[in-house]
């Protein structure tokens, strides 16, 4: 099934995705302050905050421009380590993915984007970063053979994928200084990708419909 999304489609899925990040600015801040600098809560906000500013602007693009365009916002008003990693898989995910993708298009964005976003933090899986939800989601829609409820199957895995950072010792970001006291707290990154990724799936589901 391909995705021929129209303006208020779109306007509506960045809104969607926008407005699920803002509303856990608290719960993002509570997870950062626990192994970060207790900021990805607030960083992430401002950087959702511009993306609805310019919202009409981003409904009138292409489904690609659009999302390169967040990422352009999130690199320019995410502070810390956030901004040039989502940036880096908002602009990615916009190069890749073609005018009226299908899952199989959807799936070699994605792919790209997640090795881009790798790359940028020099980190693996594993490793108690946004890609233990990343790369879970990757494998899922690379191995997706057409069957039903993949949109339930991709938000399952995404919350699963976050939850097991709970009990991962950090190996790259701020955390990682904290050692063995990183352990028992979810990382902030991969909370945020978690609940990007629901809020998408989400919306799309209901424009099919």
């Amino acid at each position: 099934m391909s995705m021929d999304l129209k303006p208020e489609q779109v306007k509506r899925l960045i809104e969607t995705t926008a407005k699920a990040v803002i509303a856990e600015t608290d719960r993002l801040t509570a997870l950062d302050q626990a192994i970060g600098d207790g900021d990805h809560g607030l960083n992430m906000k401002r950087g959702f905050e511009a993306v609805l500013a310019d919202l009409d602007g981003l409904a009138r693009k292409p489904l690609p421009d659009a999302v390169k365009s967040v990422g352009t916002h999130l690199v320019m008003k995410v502070g810390g380590a956030s901004g040039p990693l989502y940036g880096t898989l908002f602009l990615t995910l916009g190069k890749e993915l073609p005018a009226v993708p299908d899952l199989a298009g959807v799936a070699k964005a994605f792919d790209a984007a997640f090795a881009a976003v790798k790359a940028r933090g020099k980190s693996e899986v594993g490793q108690k970063t946004m890609l233990d939800v990343l790369g879970p989601v990757r494998d899922t829609l690379s191995d997706d053979n057409g069957s039903d409820h993949l949109g339930d199957r991709v938000k399952q895995v995404a919350t699963a994928a976050a939850e097991a950072t709970v009990p991962m010792k950090a190996i790259r970001g701020r955390a990682s200084f904290l050692g063995d006291r990183s352990i028992g707290h979810m990382d902030p990154g991969a909370c945020s990708s978690a609940l990007m990724i629901s809020a998408i799936v989400d919306c799309l589901e209901s424009v099919a419909q």
